[in-house]
């Protein structure tokens, strides 16, 4: 086996690979004669059956065989001979024989890890938020839990902000319908944000049994593209207006909320432990994106195809679609491409850095993952029992560690926002 020089992609590596004919028949022969003891033929006793029968049955199945293990032991001994570092499978091509060849000649393809040199991040800025939970965060996350636990009761008046109004209607656009706008008794509450806020401004005012025609203009960036930035005639039909009955602030509120002795300190308690997780995670979220992006910018890595080509299957398949559909796979390239590129980076600053994932801090990330749940401790040890969760937990661990040394080698300036800013709820 010996090297051949790269071809137009610069981690491309050929090697060619040569199997003497006499070793590989001589191989095929001791397996069909292994073969040959313990196989059932119909018409021969276990281990009579003719050299002749098991070729004609099994000999290009075992030369197949035969080939490919030779084939994979002469590659992995040239790559440890070489100290090649491969990303993906091999490719073996079988060259053309020459006249009375006593050899078989194949050309394996591949491609090789590239050589990664993290740039400069002493240059890189980033933008650190600062917020806090207050009171009237947690009032208002206590409102949206009352909410979502309202009743409703018909009322003789017209519809207003908060109410369940149950309607129909039937849309057209040019004097012609259109998917989906068209329905029957369907409930709106006015200002959940379900609906376009045109539409629900429309229902503003009416009362039982009217009826009402407007037009409606969608976004252009509107999700059903067939409609977007057209301009829709409605006619609406009110059946029911309804208001709004909050459960009562009380002990049996926060008993429903899981807050077994019903205390109302307790429970505020325990809201604002949970939005302040999540906002330690929003946090992070931000921080961890920019860094990231600043890792991308700042380091030029060539990346393999055949870890582009594998990222763009296992992409396909955790979204649910259809990988043998080109156009797919051809979109989600960029995104391959750039969570390939990223992971070699990250591997190279945790091999560079030490800033592999401590036991104690997999831990400590798995407990605060937990204290969202009831029980726990249970959920914990779930999280050990399962080996494939557990390692998400501890590549999180990694990346907060590669996340804060770039933080300390980085310019970081902070910034005070809110909490609402950072949930996406500012005005």
């Amino acid at each position: 086996m010996q090297s051949v020089s790269e071809n137009g992609n610069p981690l491309e590596r050929r090697l060619k690979v040569v199997l003497p004919h006499g070793a590989i028949a001589a191989e095929v022969e001791g397996r069909l004669k292994r073969l040959g003891r313990t196989v059932k033929l119909h018409g021969f006793r276990p281990g009579k059956v003719p050299m002749r029968i098991l070729q004609q049955h099994y000999g290009p199945q075992v030369q197949r065989e035969v080939l490919e293990d030779a084939l994979k032991s002469e590659f992995s001994g040239a790559v440890r001979e070489q100290s090649l570092k491969v990303a993906g499978l091999p490719r073996f091509e079988l060259e053309p024989p020459a006249k009375d060849a006593d050899q078989y000649e194949f050309t394996a393809v591949f491609e090789v890890y590239p050589e990664v040199r993290v740039g400069d991040l002493a240059q890189l800025a980033i933008e650190r938020l600062v917020a806090s939970v207050e009171d009237a965060n947690v009032d208002k996350t206590i409102e949206v839990l009352r909410r979502q636990r309202a009743s409703y009761t018909d009322v003789d008046r017209p519809a207003a902000h908060g109410d369940r109004v149950t309607i129909s209607y039937r849309g057209t656009i040019g004097g012609e319908a259109f998917a989906g706008g068209k329905a029957e008794n369907v409930p709106v509450i006015l200002g959940e944000g379900r609906f376009l806020n045109a539409f629900e401004d429309a229902l503003i005012g009416l009362s039982a049994a009217a009826q009402r025609s407007f037009e409606l203009t969608f976004p252009a960036d509107y999700h059903g593209k067939e409609v977007a930035g057209k301009t829709a005639a409605f006619e609406i039909t009110v059946h029911h207006v309804e208001e709004a009955l909050l459960p009562p602030l009380d002990e049996a509120f926060a008993k429903a909320l899981g807050v077994e002795d019903g205390d109302l300190g307790r429970l505020r308690a325990e809201v604002r432990g949970n939005l302040e997780r999540e906002l330690k995670r929003r946090i992070h979220e931000r921080l961890r994106d920019q860094v990231m992006q600043g890792l991308l910018d700042a380091t030029a890595v060539e990346v393999p195809q055949t870890l582009v080509q594998a990222e763009v299957a296992r992409m396909t398949h955790s979204s649910g679609h259809d990988a043998a559909a080109q156009a797919v796979s051809e979109a989600l390239v960029p995104e391959a491409r750039r969570r390939v590129a990223l992971g070699l980076i990250l591997s190279e600053m945790v091999k560079a850095q030490h800033l592999e994932a401590k036991p104690d801090q997999v831990r400590a990330l798995v407990e605060d993952v937990a204290e969202a749940y009831e029980k726990p401790q249970e959920v914990v040890k779930w999280y050990y029992q399962n080996p494939a969760q557990l390692k998400e937990i501890e590549l999180r661990a990694l990346e907060d560690n590669v996340v804060a040394w770039v933080l300390q080698n980085a310019k970081v300036e902070e910034r005070a926002s809110t909490f609402d800013e950072l949930m996406g709820n500012a005005k």
